[in-house]
């Protein structure tokens, strides 16, 4: 036994010794290699040689290629993000909807927010992104419908020559593939058609509803959005609305404003004296998560209008946004507390809104305390325009859309000619604002865009409006107005197995 444990281990190491002799007998056999192959070697060494050298005097032509590349992907990606955020906002805005009407419209309210981007996407394609953003006039575009992009000759210098350029050429500024400019524009035409939907809650007919908000997203918006960023007449002017104070919440609170005029108050708003009556919401914890979700989104609405992963100018605009919205809320509720003695949650959380629709046109051009004082004075001025409205005007705004999107977004536009920074210098905007040391121009040049952007919608609101309300009638019967447009109009409830009165 002892003699067999021995024979194997001797037998390994035996052969271990026979294979490093073979490996070392090879290995010298390759140490005097034929001359062709020496020859071969040397002539493989001085190509790899010169290779390097070469690539050495020109190294930059595929480095170059390569950060370009990247580049735009990194744009391209934050652009979507952005525009993911933003069309998150539709959650936030059915949300607060929702939560401030009545529990007998909540269906309504939510089918509205999802029409409203389903119908948008589809308008905004084949009509409004063209509209908006396409050369041709300085009133609107006139090609790029259904995202056809193609050349144009546009005039040169004075001795006759001409150059080809893309019939979105406004758009030039950014480096991001066309259809991610088409979706982050989209995101923000739904986003003015939703605002609307909330002031004429209640008590509108959806087939009618479905009609205006096609007519918004596919002409209304994009003509009067050609003027500031197609590169139309206000633009060519000086007007500047970074990410959409104007063109998009004004536009949408200007519109909520005539469609609730055309439309008429819910039944039991006003006494037989003319007094308001309050019509409390169903859900103030549904509009606070709404808003929660609105101040999330608006980190893709303002950062997100840079249209490149800008370091600097995305950190300095979510700051200022998010101080705008802070202020804004805090401003509403110590307002509220000494004109109502209570500290108003629907105050303060469309206080929060009020100070992102004020910093939205400014947020890239001021600096952070100017971008704290600009959203407090949304904040407070929201109040006092949901009373005046409510009392004095006798409009009903079940949610403060008018308020909140049109007065505050008039308020934000007319701030850059206010509080806009010499040092800050966001795709050449303005420099200087009247506070600070600036001229009159550009406060000027803001209310000319302001005033220019309200008649626009009053004009064609009304027209849309009365239109669908002598063609197809605007309001649904008092008796559904009654029972809940929920039933009448879905065959749906919210809550069911709730019965609701009010």
């Amino acid at each position: 036994m002892n003699t067999m444990h021995l024979r194997w281990p001797l037998l390994l190491a035996l052969v271990a010794m026979m294979a490093v002799v073979a490996t070392s007998t090879s290995l010298l056999a390759q140490e005097e290699p034929p001359a062709e192959e020496a020859a071969a070697v040397v002539e493989e060494t001085a190509e790899v040689a010169a290779g390097e050298e070469d690539a050495a005097a020109e190294p930059t032509m595929g480095l170059n290629t390569d950060m370009a590349s990247l580049s735009v992907a990194l744009d391209t990606i934050w652009v979507m993000v952005a525009g993911f955020l933003v069309m998150f906002m539709q959650a936030g805005f059915a949300l607060v909807e929702a939560g401030l009407t009545r529990a007998k419209n909540a269906v309504n309210i939510c089918m509205k927010n999802l029409l409203d981007f389903s119908y948008g996407s589809i308008a905004f394609w084949a009509i409004g992104f063209g509209l908006m953003f396409s050369g041709g006039s300085p009133y609107f575009g006139t090609s790029g419908f259904f995202l056809e992009e193609k050349t144009i000759e546009v005039p040169g210098d004075e001795d006759g020559t001409t150059s080809e350029v893309s019939n979105f050429d406004s758009l030039s500024w950014t480096s991001v593939p066309l259809e991610a400019k088409f979706f982050f524009q989209l995101v923000f035409a739904a986003t003015a058609a939703t605002i609307v939907s909330g002031a004429m809650a209640e008590r509108t007919k959806f087939a009618s509803y479905m009609v205006y908000s096609l007519f918004i997203t596919a002409l209304i918006y994009p003509i009067s959005g050609h003027w500031i960023w197609g590169g139309g007449w206000l633009a060519s002017m000086g007007f500047w609305d970074f990410a959409g104070s104007t063109v998009v919440h004004s536009v949408g609170g200007w519109l909520a404003l005539i469609g609730s005029f055309v439309l008429g108050a819910r039944a039991g708003k006003y006494d037989s004296s003319g007094r308001a009556k309050a019509i409390p919401g169903h859900n103030i914890v549904l509009v606070t998560l709404g808003v929660l979700i609105l101040w999330l989104g608006w980190f893709g609405f303002n950062p997100g209008s840079t249209m490149s992963a800008d370091a600097g100018a995305i950190a300095h605009i979510t700051c200022t946004t998010n101080l705008a919205a802070a202020a804004g809320a805090l401003a509403s509720v110590f307002v509220s507390r000494a004109m109502f003695g209570k500290w108003e949650a629907t105050m303060a959380l469309n206080g929060a809104l009020a100070g992102l629709v004020s910093i939205t046109a400014p947020c890239a051009w001021v600096s952070l305390p100017s971008a704290l004082i600009i959203g407090a004075i949304g904040g407070a001025l929201v109040v006092f325009s949901v009373v005046f409205i409510d009392r004095t005007l006798k409009i009903d705004d079940p949610v403060g859309a008018i308020s909140v999107h049109g007065v505050c977004g008039a308020w934000g536009t007319l701030a850059v000619g206010l509080f806009a920074m010499e040092n800050l210098d966001a795709d050449a905007g303005p420099t200087t604002g009247l506070l600070l040391g600036g001229d009159a121009s550009q406060f000027i040049n803001q209310a000319i865009g302001v005033g220019a952007v309200f008649l626009w919608c009053m004009v064609t609101g009304a027209v849309c409006f009365y239109g669908i309300k002598a063609i197809m009638g605007l309001r649904v019967t008092p008796e559904e107005e009654q029972q809940g447009l929920d039933f009448g109009e879905h065959g749906n409830e919210a809550y069911h197995g709730f019965q609701f009165t009010s």
